[in-house]
């Protein structure tokens, strides 16, 4: 027991009632834990399948785009290249996951026209702009995924601190405070019931 904790019935009730809180605030931690835990997984397993698809596209899309290099000459392509425009559509908002904020970006997934004439160019070329367009896509959504589940990883580190301080330290220090008080008081009742006992003895012997 704290030596600055004397032994009441005040304190007695106000440790249980620590107690009560601190098992409470123990269960919601361990729930928030284990609902960012399936979140985070959630989040793995689409960037999994995000990260595959990118790598299919980009082989793809350099496939479509060296064969455009050798059908229309690297400098030919070089100049479609940089006439297509800057991406500036992309927002992003968040959302609350257990008072963990995840990014949402907002992000129109078209096809835009091309910034080149038809005349003199070929397939090959259309498709690896498809392609490009596609990863473009793909890459905003799993920077998405990324940083959501960063943030969800940190904060379940620090909700798992949390959760650990109130069961290994704070709620065996309240049951070690309860338990040390209602020794105490026992032992003032033993001793309060065994002085009563004497003045009786006394108030007999006089009577």
């Amino acid at each position: 027991m704290d030596l600055k904790t004397v032994a009441t019935k005040g304190n007695l009730i106000a440790a249980k009632n620590s107690l009560a809180l601190a098992k409470q605030g123990f269960d919601l931690m361990d729930q928030k834990r284990n609902i960012l835990i399936r979140e985070i997984m959630d989040l793995d397993s689409r960037a999994k399948e995000v990260q595959s698809e990118i790598d299919t596209t980009f082989t793809e899309a350099y496939a479509a785009l060296q064969q455009a290099n050798i059908e229309l000459g690297i400098k030919n392509v070089e100049t479609f290249a940089f006439n297509v425009e800057p991406e500036n559509d992309i927002s992003i908002k968040v959302r609350s996951v257990m008072g963990t904020e995840i990014p949402l970006v907002r992000h129109e997934e078209e096809q835009h026209n091309p910034v080149y004439s038809f005349y003199k160019t070929t397939e090959s070329l259309d498709h690896a702009k498809t392609c490009f367009e596609k990863v473009k896509d793909l890459t905003i959504k799993l920077s998405m995924i990324e940083n959501s589940a960063y943030r969800l990883a940190y904060n379940i580190k620090k909700t798992q601190k949390r959760a650990n301080a109130l069961q290994n330290i704070t709620i065996p220090n309240l049951e070690q405070t309860i338990k040390d008080i209602t020794n105490a008081l026992e032992e003032k009742e033993r001793e309060e019931f065994t002085r009563l006992k004497v003045i009786k003895r006394r108030m007999a012997k006089q009577i």
